[in-house]
Formats: C-alpha cells, sequence, structure tokens
C-alpha cells in the first residue's frame, strides 16, 4: 500500500512523496532509517500512487476533523461503555451517530462505521481519518484489537484524550487575561499616542518653553503614526505574517522549539510539559503491550516539540544498539526530568516501566499545575507594572511642559514691582 507523507530532514528541508509499506507505523519506520522526521502520513490518493516517486499531496478533505479532542474524548468513553457491555461494534456506532450533533465529527464516524461494516478492523478504518485518530489512537485501538480487550483499551484512550484536553484548558486559561492585558495596554498607548498627544502638540506650539527631549519624541511618534498609520499597519501585518510563515516552516519551529526550552521560567513549563507528554504516552503504550521501539515513534511523533523529536530518534538509535531506556534519554541537554531517568532505572530493574512512567506522568502533570499557576501570577504583575511605566512617563511628558510654564510664570509674575 502507498502512503503520502510530509517529513524534513536534519538541514529543515521539506520532502513531500510517497512510500510503500504494509502500514503507517512501518512506512514511519523506514522514513526514520532514512533520517527523515515525520510530520504527517497518510493513505495516497489515487492520482498519487498512480505518480509513484512523485510528490503526493495529502487530501486534507479526506483525512478528517482537526482538533476535535473533546469530540473524540466523548466518542471513545462511549464506545467504551457500550462494548464492554456487549453491543456490536456497528451498532454501538450507529448509537453514537445519533447522539452527535457536530455534522464534521458525524460525517467521520459514518466513514468509519462504513469501512467497519465492510470487513474492515476499527484500527483499519480509522487509519483512513488520520487528523481525528492519530498514530497513538489506532496503534491503542490495534493492540486492544490484538489482545481482546479493546473496551478497556478505549476507556485508557478516552482517560488519555481527556487529560491531553485538561492540561490544553489549563494553558488556554492561564494565558486569556495576560493577552488581554497585553491588548488593553496596546489600546492605551495608541489611543494616548493618535489622540491624546495631537492635542497637547498643538498646545505646545503655543507655548514658548523649551521641551523635555521625552515630549520632543512623543510628539515625533505620535506625527509619524499620523502621517504614515498605513505603512505601520503593513509593517505590523507583515511582520506579523512573516513570523508566522517562519515559525511553521521546520527549521523556524526547531528554533523556536530550542528557544521555548531555553527560557528561564517559560522553558521549565516547556520541559514540564514534554517530559510529562513522554511519560503518559509512552506509559499508555507500553502498559499496553505495545513493543518499546514502536512505543518510542509514536510517542516522538505525537510529541509537539522538534527538540524532543530530536531526543526520541536518537534514544531509538540506542535501543536499537542495546541500551536501557533510561540511558538512552538521560542527558541530552535537560530535556527529560532527572527524576524520570532515575524511576525508569527502578522499573526497567522490576520489569514496570510502563506502570513507572504512568506514575511519574501523575506527579509531573501536578507539578506543572503549579507552574502555570505561579506563572500566570507573576506575569500579571508584570504586565500592570509596564503598562504603569508607560503611561505614567508618557503623560509626565506631555504635562512637565505645563509645569515648567506654569513655574515660569509664577517667577515672572512675583519678581514684578
Amino acid at each position: 500500500m502507498k502512503f503520502a507523507y510530509r517529513a524534513f530532514d536534519k538541514s529543515g528541508k521539506v520532502r513531500s512523496e510517497t512510500i510503500e509499506a504494509a502500514s503507517p507505523a512501518e512506512a514511519s519506520e523506514a522514513l526514520r532509517r532514512q533520517g527523515l522526521f515525520v510530520s504527517e502520513i497518510g493513505p495516497a490518493s489515487a492520482a498519487a500512487a498512480a505518480r509513484g516517486g512523485g510528490v503526493a499531496p495529502i487530501a486534507k478533505s479526506a483525512s478528517g476533523v482537526k482538533g476535535g479532542s473533546k469530540n473524540l474524548a466523548s466518542f471513545l468513553r462511549q464506545l467504551a461503555v457500550l462494548v464492554k457491555t456487549g453491543t456490536p461494534l456497528v451498532d454501538a456506532m450507529q448509537a453514537l451517530e445519533k447522539q452527535t450533533t457536530d455534522e464534521k465529527w458525524l460525517s467521520v464516524l459514518v466513514g468509519v462505521r462504513a469501512k467497519v461494516e465492510e470487513g474492515q478492523t476499527l484500527s483499519e478504518a480509522m487509519m483512513a481519518y488520520p487528523r481525528s485518530f492519530d498514530s497513538v489512537c489506532r496503534s491503542l485501538v490495534r493492540a486492544g484489537e490484538a489482545g481482546g480487550n479493546l473496551g478497556e483499551m478505549l476507556t485508557r484512550l478516552a482517560d488519555l484524550v481527556r487529560k491531553q484536553v485538561k492540561i490544553k484548558q489549563q494553558l488556554v486559561g492561564a494565558m486569556v487575561y495576560p493577552c488581554v492585558l497585553m491588548v488593553v495596554s496596546v489600546v492605551v498607548v495608541l489611543v494616548m499616542m493618535v489622540f491624546v498627544m495631537p492635542r497637547f502638540a498643538g498646545l505646545f506650539g503655543s507655548m514658548d518653553v523649551p521641551l523635555p527631549p521625552t515630549t520632543k519624541m512623543l510628539m515625533a511618534g505620535s506625527e509619524f503614526l499620523l502621517a504614515y498609520w498605513w505603512a505601520v499597519l503593513l509593517g505590523v501585518g507583515g511582520a506579523v505574517a512573516g513570523g508566522v510563515w517562519w515559525i511553521r516552516t521546520p527549521s523556524g519551529r526547531y528554533v523556536v522549539d530550542g528557544a521555548l526550552v531555553g527560557l528561564p521560567q517559560v522553558g521549565r513549563l516547556v520541559r514540564g510539559l514534554g517530559t510529562a507528554r513522554f511519560a503518559r504516552l509512552m506509559g499508555v503504550l507500553l502498559e499496553s503491550r505495545v513493543p518499546m521501539l514502536e512505543s518510542l515513534e509514536l510517542t516522538r511523533d505525537a510529541s509537539g516539540n522538534l527538540r524532543y523529536a530530536e531526543l526520541m530518534n536518537k534514544a531509538s538509535e540506542l535501543l536499537q544498539r542495546g541500551e536501557p531506556l533510561s540511558s538512552a534519554i538521560s542527558g541530552r541537554g535537560g530535556l527529560i526530568d532527572a527524576s524520570v531517568c532515575e524511576a525508569l532505572k527502578s522499573g526497567e530493574r522490576s520489569g514496570q516501566v510502563g506502570p513507572v512512567l504512568s506514575s511519574m506522568a501523575d506527579f509531573i502533570e501536578e507539578q506543572n499545575e503549579v507552574v502555570i499557576k505561579s506563572l500566570t501570577s507573576l506575569v500579571e504583575p508584570l504586565i500592570l507594572i509596564t503598562l504603569g511605566v508607560v503611561v505614567g512617563l508618557m503623560a509626565t511628558s506631555m504635562f512637565m511642559p505645563l509645569f515648567d510654564l506654569t513655574a515660569s510664570a509664577g517667577g515672572g509674575g512675583g519678581g514684578a514691582p
């Protein structure tokens, strides 16, 4: 079977081609051995397959709905309950379709159910919708099918997705108030520069008082904004668009991921989230009897950070040479917390690597919640202080000439006979 993929090499060059393999996991492994980082993979379209080794665009319209984590968690949990009670898989999916109000998600469920009715397994049917069911989801479902415990595996998978949704909600909730403060700060500064400062500039023009350098700078900035507002908008818009485009490139994303990991306070949170995600995914996969190398590959593809993906690629190579997982991930720039490596050593000695990683994931996720709250409590007053300082300096610069004029007028009146 041909699979279309997008990947990039160590230099950051993007490749979009097709590869012949029995499964997406086998295709990803073959590409990894070639030194490629796979960012997207799925069944090739008929046109792409006919071109053979040509560039194979992955059809987005047929790949499912992206970003439906809540829908996925609810679907998995309800499907697990129905499967555990002995409901046939097709009947269970039909029952869930009737409860679904999201039309896009409903189309995915209908497509999966149709493929199951054709004789495919649930994991095989999910392969047609890689944007809705990622490689980790499909692998766990496949493991449940092979072990005869699909219901239990669906429950475990639903818990995994639910925890991921919870972390995202915590991050979004922590960022809302700081973002609002930043927007308010920008609006306040713009209002003062565009509406308030021009009024003071007209007043200063009629005064025979020397202006402080800060006042002159504010007046010049206000005049520039009023005269060349279109250039400012184009410049800011172009910078934002260019930055977004660059961050989406493999080389840009690699640089940004590295910068985030290295930041003093934010880096601690990024490393904590990366370590927790690694421990959680590896723990669930290993407890589900997914082979170690395949678990590491799936965790790498779902890491969301190219620095962690690079770490897991190197760890996979070391594992193939016979090194244990604990030594394969230790060091490496401090991406994986040392406590995880030490716990892994104990798990390797006792043969309980999966449960140990799951326990460490619980512990690190609790720590991450504390870090998120502490960062939020630190960022909010910093933004308020910065806003107060900026507005205070602008107000002082605008009123200082008036104070000087009043002082000179008072001094002149006191000297008259």
